[in-house]
C-alpha cells in the first residue's frame, strides 16, 4: 500500500503508538475494489484479510491512535482520543494524501475503559452510507473494505464484530485543535494549525494571515458540505466539534439518517433527547462549531485580541449569510428554478410547507416533481393526501418555470440527475444487517450496486424506491459504541 505517516513528525502529545489487536477468525465481506484503483492498492485476498483484520501490519506501517477532545452536545470532554481506531498511516501521491485507519480494531490509551471493538451493524452501515454520500457528490470518508471478527462483542446483547477500513483527507477535527487550546499549550496549537495548513490548504502561505484563512477555509468547506447534506435530506445526527473535520469531509456514520417524511425538526439519534442536531438545526450548529475553532485559533489571527475577535466574527457572520444562500440555491435547483430570486425563494418555501403539513417523503416528492413538467405524476400527488394546497402551488411553479426555462422535456431530464432516486434509507439498511447477522451478505452487496448510480432508475432496484410502510419506520438510530 506504499504507506507513510507524516502525524509520527508530531509532538508526541499529538498521537499514542498502538498495534491493532488480533481477532479469531477474520472473513471479508466487501473490499472497495474502485477506491482501491485510486489509491493504486495491490493486495492478495490474504492480505486484504491479514491487513484490514489488524492480525498483520503492513511492513511500512507505523499504526498510531490519534488524541483530541470535543465539546459533545455543547459540553466540553477534555479527552477523547481515538478509542477503537487505529490509523495505519497514509497514502501519498502528487496531488494528494489520504489517511487508511481501521475502525473497531481494539483498545487504545483512550478506550476510557471500553473494548475498542464494534459491533457488524455499525461497520456495514457506515460502508453503505459513506459510499452512498460519495456517489451522491458529498464530501466524505470512504470504505475500503468491511471485515467481520469471528468475534462476539457486548452491546445491549451479543452481537457479531466488524472492522471498518475508512479513508480520509486527514482525521484533523475541531476536537483536535480544542484540545490543545484547553490546556493552554499555544506551541503545540501553533504546529498543529502548521500542519492542517500544510495537509490541506498549502496555498495559505501566499497570504499574509496565515490562520484567519485556515479558518476561512474550513468555514468554505463547511458551508459547501452542510449545505449539501440539506439539499438530499441528510441528518448527521451527532454534530460534536470531534466529528467536525477541517477538511470539510461527512465524518462519523454512528446515529446518522436520511429523511423519510420531512419535517424540519426531525432527530433521529436516540442520544440527542434535546434535538440540538435536527435536520434543520445544522447549519447552526456548523456555525456553533466553527466559533470553537475560531476560538482556538484567535490568539495567532492577531495579536490585538479586539482586532483578531472582529477579523473572526465577520468570518463567521459571512459563513451564516453564504450558508443559507447556498441552501437556498441547492434547494431551488432542486425544482428547476434560480435560487437568488426572492419569488423563487418563496415558492421552494411554501413547497417545504406544504410537505411538512402532508408528511411527504423528501426524496421521492422532489424526484417525481420532474414528471409534472412532462405529464401527471401521481406519485408525487401521492405525497400529498392531506390537503388540496399541491395543486395551486404547481400552477404557480409551473408558471415560474416556463419563464425560467423554455425545454420542459430537457428540464425533467436535468432535474433527474439533481434529484437521487435511491437512498440509503433506514428501514433498508436495518435488512441488511439483520440478514448479515444471519451470514446472508447479498442485500448488503446489492445495496453498494443501488447507491453507485443514485440518480439512474433500475427496474432490478425498483423495492429501493420506496418510503418505508408504517410498520416498517427506524425512528431511533444509535452510536454503535
Amino acid at each position: 500500500m506504499k504507506l507513510s505517516n507524516s502525524y509520527i513528525g508530531l509532538p508526541e502529545e499529538f498521537f499514542d503508538s498502538v498495534y491493532p489487536t488480533p481477532v479469531k477468525s477474520p472473513s471479508l465481506i466487501a473490499f472497495n475494489d474502485d477506491l482501491a484503483a485510486t489509491l493504486k492498492i495491490t493486495l492478495s485476498d490474504e492480505e486484504k484479510i491479514d491487513f484490514f483484520s489488524g492480525n498483520k501490519v503492513p511492513s511500512d506501517s507505523t499504526p498510531i491512535a490519534l488524541n483530541y477532545s470535543g465539546h459533545q452536545f455543547g459540553n466540553f470532554v477534555h479527552q477523547l482520543g481515538d478509542g477503537r481506531a487505529v490509523l495505519l498511516g497514509e497514502i501519498r501521491d502528487k496531488k494528494n494524501t489520504v489517511d487508511v485507519q481501521l475502525k473497531g480494531s481494539g483498545p487504545t490509551m483512550y478506550s476510557r475503559q471500553g473494548d475498542g471493538r464494534s459491533a457488524l451493524g455499525p461497520v456495514l452501515r457506515e460502508y453503505l452510507l459513506s459510499e452512498a454520500m460519495y456517489h451522491l457528490d458529498i464530501p466524505t470518508t470512504r470504505a475500503l473494505a468491511a471485515i467481520s471478527t469471528g468475534e462476539y462483542v457486548a452491546r445491549d446483547e451479543f452481537e457479531p464484530g466488524g472492522i471498518l477500513t475508512r479513508v480520509a483527507q486527514s482525521h484533523l477535527r475541531v476536537g483536535t485543535f480544542e484540545y490543545f487550546a484547553s490546556r493552554q499549550q499555544y506551541e503545540e496549537l501553533k504546529i498543529l494549525a502548521d500542519f492542517a495548513i500544510q495537509r490541506h490548504y498549502p496555498d495559505i502561505r501566499e497570504f499574509d494571515n496565515h490562520y484567519l484563512e485556515l479558518l476561512k477555509r474550513v468555514a468554505q468547506n463547511q458551508s459547501l458540505l452542510v449545505s449539501k447534506w440539506m439539499s438530499v435530506g441528510f441528518i448527521h445526527g451527532v454534530m460534536n466539534t470531534d466529528n467536525f473535520t477541517i477538511s470539510g469531509e461527512t465524518l462519523d456514520y454512528g446515529p446518522c439518517a436520511f429523511l423519510d417524511e420531512y419535517h424540519p425538526g426531525k432527530v433521529f439519534s436516540s442520544i440527542d433527547l434535546q434535538g440540538r442536531y435536527a435536520f434543520g438545526n445544522q447549519p447552526s450548529i456548523a456555525a456553533w462549531n466553527l466559533a470553537s475553532l475560531a476560538g482556538c485559533l484567535i490568539a495567532f489571527i492577531d495579536k490585538d485580541a479586539d482586532k483578531a475577535n472582529e477579523m473572526a466574527t465577520e468570518v463567521l457572520d459571512n459563513f451564516s449569510i453564504e450558508t443559507n444562500q447556498r441552501i437556498l440555491n441547492l434547494m431551488c435547483k432542486k425544482i428547476g428554478l434560480d435560487g437568488e430570486s426572492k419569488s423563487n425563494q418563496d415558492i421552494l418555501k411554501s413547497l417545504l410547507k406544504i410537505m411538512m403539513d402532508n408528511e411527504s417523503d423528501y426524496t421521492i416528492t422532489f424526484r417525481n416533481l420532474s414528471n409534472q413538467l412532462v405529464g401527471e405524476s401521481k406519485k408525487f400527488l401521492d405525497e400529498f393526501k392531506k390537503d388540496n394546497h399541491i395543486e395551486g402551488w404547481l400552477n404557480r411553479w409551473k408558471e415560474s418555470v416556463k419563464k425560467e426555462n423554455g425545454d420542459m422535456k430537457q428540464l425533467s431530464l436535468e432535474l433527474n440527475k439533481i434529484n437521487p432516486l435511491y437512498i440509503p434509507r433506514n428501514h433498508q439498511i436495518q435488512k441488511a444487517i439483520d440478514l448479515a447477522y444471519e451470514n446472508d451478505f447479498t442485500k448488503f452487496l446489492e445495496m453498494i450496486e443501488v447507491f453507485k448510480n443514485p440518480f439512474n432508475e433500475d427496474q432490478r432496484y425498483a423495492e429501493y424506491e420506496n418510503s418505508p410502510l408504517e410498520d416498517q419506520k427506524i425512528l431511533k438510530t444509535f452510536c454503535g459504541t
